[in-house]
């Protein structure tokens, strides 16, 4: 049960967290001794009725009558409240979300829009509306909203809310439609009770294509409405935050992320110039600028610190940008100034999981596992189904000498998503480590062949059929030098040194890795390499 503070009104409805009255939050607990009760009924207060008689053996027939009729008031008026009760019960959600209702819902999964054209060119527009509803939404300290990964998962299947409902554990879902016809945007939208499939609101939405931004906004305001959320200025300023006014340079943003979104590098790449192209056509588009940040981030890093500090400029209260400076620290190997930043994401959003993500991998690399572990699992709580926590989550697993629990991590990934590259790669290097070579051989080649590049895939299964690991690796010497890390010639030192140092220059994500795999243990006895391995000491 709930009290109102300032009108003392009860309330038995766990979802609520605001006074219906007069909006003030909600208290947890029990009605305190010797307080009166809410008034039910105008004029009365059930503190000041006698108490209900059902028996007593001292009322006779031709007794005590004024007694025996308010006893018989009090059953009847019992028996009435019974029978509302039950009724309610039986209504079910129609009064509790219908036309008239005060219930608050404070969880939410917004799914997939359709692209009621079916042309795949335009896809980016159903995909990209339905991530920017969640991120507004997102920004409301009162809601539950679903991960973008989370719902992305029911894209084209046809699951009936109440599936989704106890699947992803929200009250309500939301669907959508979009149909784009010229110059002319046709949005219908649908509010429905995950438990009983009950339709709380529709409405469509019939603008033009240069009305998108403005589009966005409106429909974050009516859903939340819908909702019976309570919202403070801030909130509504966050939830109708406007990052450009131009309607073109957030279509090409929308592209941009829609390719961002498949995470494989050759993807990524034709997301880039779409993100360039929003930019340029507004150069105070913040998230435009964090697009090309977070776009293949471990390479030309001079630029995306540009980038990242440009979208700072126009906008320091953007989380993301924050993250991705606390990212591009950590790969400078500067973990104090990393650790400022990521909190200061956290701080502006404390419901953004890449955040947590990140520091997650920031522990990680500086062998603080069991915190590194602890930070993913709050990115996961946010986002339980997102390919990129769960990659960070069986990395640490595997660094962490937990290599059996790293497998049966990076094989729930690839459950999830077959076509995760990065996770069948990482699975290779563990199967590897394990000795298993002709597992490790076939994950490999897999990994590689799901980001596109066919030919050198066959190569690798190839070279193992001829003449095992050993003949992979003279192979990917060859065919792709950057790949044949996973094997370590004796007579090479002084080569492989090179190479590390040079990475470590470039500030490459991956060579912390040094510390705990194996196959570096020829060099370890190395000054040059104990200095690499210094990098990554925890801060004092």
């Amino acid at each position: 049960m709930k009290r109102c503070p300032e009108c003392r009104r009860d309330y038995y409805d766990d979802s609520l967290l605001y006074c219906l009255d007069d909006g003030i939050e909600l208290l947890e607990g029990p009605v305190l001794f010797g307080e009166p009760k809410t008034k039910v009924f105008s004029g009365r207060n059930l503190t000041e009725e006698p108490a209900t008689q059902i028996f007593d053996p001292t009322i006779r027939p031709g007794g005590n009558s004024s007694v025996h009729t308010a006893s018989k008031r009090n059953s009847i008026v019992a028996g009435i409240l019974g029978l509302v009760l039950v009724a309610a019960l039986g209504l079910g959600s129609y009064w509790l979300y219908g036309p008239g209702s005060t219930r608050q819902i404070g969880s939410i999964a917004v799914m997939p829009f359709v692209n009621e054209n079916g042309n795949p060119d335009v896809e980016y527009l159903s995909d990209g509306m339905t991530e920017t509803l969640i991120r507004n939404l997102s920004q409301l300290p009162n809601l539950n909203v679903k991960a973008r990964s989370s719902v992305f998962r029911y894209k084209g299947k046809d699951t009936d809310a109440k599936t989704i409902g106890n699947e992803l554990g929200v009250q309500a879902v939301l669907n959508g439609r979009v149909v784009q016809r010229g110059d002319q945007l046709l949005l219908s939208l649908e509010l429905i009770e995950a438990q009983t499939e009950n339709v709380i609101w529709t409405d469509q939405y019939d603008r033009k294509s240069s009305d998108l931004v403005s589009l966005q906004n409106e429909i974050a305001s009516d859903v939340s409405g819908k909702l019976r959320l309570k919202l403070s200025g801030a909130d509504q300023q966050k939830l109708t935050k406007n990052y450009t006014v131009d309607p073109e340079a957030y279509r090409l943003y929308l592209q941009g992320r829609y390719f961002w979104n498949k995470r494989t590098f050759s993807e990524v790449a034709k997301g880039i110039p779409y993100f360039k192209q929003a930019v340029e056509r507004d150069p105070n588009f913040a998230l435009g600028y964090v697009g090309l940040a977070d776009s293949d981030e471990d390479r030309d890093r001079p630029l995306k610190k540009e980038y990242i500090r440009r979208a700072l400029e126009i906008d320091d209260q953007l989380a993301e940008a924050h993250a991705s400076l606390g990212y591009q620290y950590m790969l400078d190997y500067d973990w104090a100034a990393s650790e400022r930043e990521l909190k200061r994401a956290m701080e502006l959003d404390p419901k953004y999981p890449q955040s947590y993500s990140w520091n997650g991998a920031r522990l990680m690399m500086i062998g603080r596992y069991d915190d590194a572990l602890a930070n993913i699992q709050r990115a996961l709580d946010f986002d339980p189904t997102s390919n990129g926590f769960n990659f960070y989550k069986a990395i640490c697993l595997g660094v962490a000498g937990r290599r059996d629990e790293a497998v049966q991590q990076f094989k729930r990934i690839i459950e999830m998503d077959p076509k995760f590259p990065w996770a069948h790669n990482h699975l290779s290097r563990v199967y590897r480590m394990n000795g298993e070579f002709a597992a490790a051989a076939d994950e490999q080649a897999t990994a590689i062949e799901l980001d596109g590049r066919p030919e050198l895939a066959r190569g690798i299964r190839e070279s193992f059929a001829r003449g095992g690991w050993k003949a992979v690796q003279d192979y990917l010497r060859v065919e792709n030098p950057s790949l044949a890390s996973t094997i370590l010639s004796q007579d090479e030192p002084n080569r492989w040194l090179e190479r590390l140092a040079k990475r470590a220059d470039e500030g490459n994500f991956w060579l912390f890795l040094i510390k705990t795999d194996p196959i570096f243990d020829p060099l370890r006895g190395d000054a040059r390499f104990q200095e690499l391995v210094k990098k990554f000491d925890p801060p004092q």
